[in-house]
């Protein structure tokens, strides 16, 4: 059970691995485009290639599709970058149904955890499989694995990388459930737990009030999707990549300085922070000598 992207190498994984993947769950094809076509999911695609059933539920509690599924007689469900499951699906293979969730368990549950560990300006995250049950992201731990946070990081490049180890971790978790060797750990409530709610384009507003820090994580926490932005006279303009720059100089916070040829930098709670690569809209995204050349401020 999957859609994006993200959850396509854990299928790829299982199939070139001669797991017996009986069918595919995923969302229903969407408009999208200026011509609204219809477009299906990745792994959809995916599935399609390989010949593997694919199920497109509008609703999971339907009886049309409870049937469909029972009728499969799945011995496990796998879970990757999909929806919130009711119990009676979740509940079905005689050996339940396990997540794959990116990042360190009880560490970030939540639907964005990619994003808020490079935001809060984490050096380490991962993922984890664990099973399903009814609190969201609560289940019982399989097993983890663990993967750096590096400085030059944005959101995309940790989600490629967690990708490809979520991957890896998928069918080790298969092949010890078919084993029947595997561990299930309760997960730890302690006081310190980070979340990782869901992003919105409101909360993606650059606050200049922050420290320079705090600011440039939260560009690269948010880059390259949904990205952060701000207004330059008076136009939405995504930022995707900054630099710290020197602390020289007064100003408001949120006014700018520029030479109209190499940088752009706007004033933080304490310094600058350089602009590196930007988007206005209804441009294409850009390096910022690109910018200054043909935009005047």
């Amino acid at each position: 059970m999957g859609t994006p992207e993200f959850a396509v190498p854990s299928l790829q994984s299982l199939v070139e691995n001669n797991s017996n993947v009986v069918a595919v769950v995923t969302v229903p094809d969407k408009p999208s485009g200026r011509g609204q076509k219809q477009t299906e999911s990745p792994v959809k695609i995916y599935a399609k290639e390989k010949g593997i059933p694919v199920l497109q539920p509008e609703k999971l509690k339907s009886p049309e599709f409870l049937k469909a599924l029972a009728g499969y007689r799945a011995d496990l469900q796998v879970v990757v970058a999909f929806r919130m499951l009711p119990e009676v699906v979740w509940n079905m293979p005689r050996y339940g149904t396990f997540n794959l969730h990116s990042s360190l368990l009880p560490q970030y549950r939540g639907a964005a955890p990619i994003n808020w560990a490079v935001i809060n300006g984490d050096t380490e995250t991962g993922v984890t499989t664990f099973f399903i049950e009814k609190d969201i992201d609560t289940g019982k731990i399989i097993f983890q694995e663990k993967e750096p946070i590096h400085p030059g990081d944005d959101a995309g490049s940790v989600h490629d990388r967690l990708m490809q180890l979520g991957a890896r971790l998928v069918l080790k978790t298969v092949h010890a459930i078919e084993a029947g060797n595997y561990p299930q750990e309760p997960q730890e409530n302690t006081a310190d737990l980070k979340a990782a709610p869901k992003i919105f384009r409101e909360t993606c507003e650059i606050n200049w009030d922050q420290p320079a820090a705090a600011i440039h994580n939260f560009v690269r926490g948010l880059s390259p999707y949904p990205a952060a932005w701000t207004t330059i006279q008076g136009l939405s303009c995504k930022i995707y990549k900054t630099a710290l720059a020197d602390s020289d100089g007064t100003g408001d916070t949120g006014s700018y300085r520029t030479d109209q040829k190499s940088y752009l930098q706007f004033k933080t709670a304490d310094g600058w922070i350089s602009i590196e690569e930007l988007q206005m809209e209804g441009k294409k995204r850009m390096k910022i000598a690109d910018f200054l050349r043909g935009y005047r401020l």
